[in-house]
């Protein structure tokens, strides 16, 4: 059952998740994966300590109450860019996850264009700590001069914000089993997170499942956009959308962090979105390896108990999507 809650003019919708056990998620998982690459090993286990400087998050782990939190969407960018649609995520992301104790976000979505004096992408990687105190490790990708160079900055520690559109995980960040996986060489068509997510709702069919978490492209390279700054024309077509975003050939180790969802249940919910950052320049919206022969992934994800859904656009497309 939905539950509605309108804060700062801002109106809050949540549903409860069908919540599979992590033992059954892994079959699932293993079966999927396993027709879309050569090698794959899914296993439940203790998360890493994922402060760790391989995979770089402001917290430890995925557990304690765990939820998809999804604000705005591709509405609020296409056709044109509604520039009034800058939020903060500390609040925000508090009260989808009150009470106490802390909290760690994590995922993709737009960057605060105030911050660059231009539309960016938005590298979500944050925590919140039992007495409220914010840490931001998130960064922004932006295209950058006549060359067009991808350039991957820190967000200042103390800004909350980012803009139009945004897919988080969050939970307590917590220590706890997840699910893990190992994957390499793809034999197969579809990209890491899509064979997970199609994988899920061929199984549990009408039952809406979501996962979040982290995974970390190894070896290899990966086909990322990021967004030009606002487009002044409209643009009404995936080819028009196509035309203004800049792709790159991004090569290992990208760190990516967003959700997946099987349906949109109701709530117009994107399906499938993480974002990656590195030790090098190189961020941005992950599309899929270019390097089938040679890619590696290793992925932590949790189970979302429900997803929260934070200024649903009143009037909606399915432009932007991917």
């Amino acid at each position: 059952m939905a539950t509605t809650l309108v804060t700062e003019e801002l109106l809050y919708e949540e549903k409860p998740l069908y919540v599979p056990s992590l033992q059954e998620l892994k079959g699932v998982i293993q079966s999927a994966l396993a027709k879309n690459f050569e090698t794959v090993s899914v296993e439940v286990g203790d998360c890493p300590d994922l402060k760790d400087s391989f995979y770089g998050l402001v917290d430890s782990g995925l557990g304690g109450s765990p939820l998809l939190l999804e604000i705005g969407g591709p509405p609020f960018l296409l056709p044109l860019v509604q520039r009034s649609k800058v939020y903060n995520l500390k609040e925000i992301v508090q009260k989808a996850l009150p009470g106490e104790g802390k909290i760690l976000a994590i995922g993709a979505g737009a960057g605060p264009f105030p911050l660059r004096n231009s539309n960016c992408e938005g590298i979500i990687n944050l925590a919140i700590d039992e007495k409220g105190v914010f840490k931001n490790g998130s960064y922004t990708a932006k295209v950058h001069g006549p060359d067009e160079k991808c350039v991957l900055e820190r967000i200042p520690e103390n800004d909350p914000r980012c803009a139009l559109l945004m897919n988080l995980f969050i939970s307590r960040g917590a220590p706890g089993p997840v699910v893990k996986v190992k994957c390499s060489k793809r034999i197969g068509e579809l990209n890491f997170v899509e064979c997970i997510r199609l994988g899920l709702a061929e199984n549990y069919k009408e039952k809406c499942v979501g996962m979040g978490g982290i995974f970390v492209l190894k070896k290899g390279a990966a086909h990322q956009h990021v967004m030009r700054d606002f487009s002044k024309t409209p643009l009404t077509t995936e080819e028009e959308l196509n035309d203004w975003l800049k792709f790159y050939n991004m090569p290992a180790q990208l760190n990516a962090l967003g959700t997946l969802i099987t349906h949109e249940n109701d709530l117009d919910l994107r399906l499938q979105h993480f974002h990656s950052f590195s030790k090098s320049n190189w961020g941005g919206h992950y599309h899929y390896d270019t390097t089938p022969e040679v890619v590696e992934y290793e992925a932590y994800l949790n189970v979302a108990e429900r997803v929260v859904r934070v200024d649903r656009p009143l009037e909606t497309h399915k432009v932007g999507r991917d």
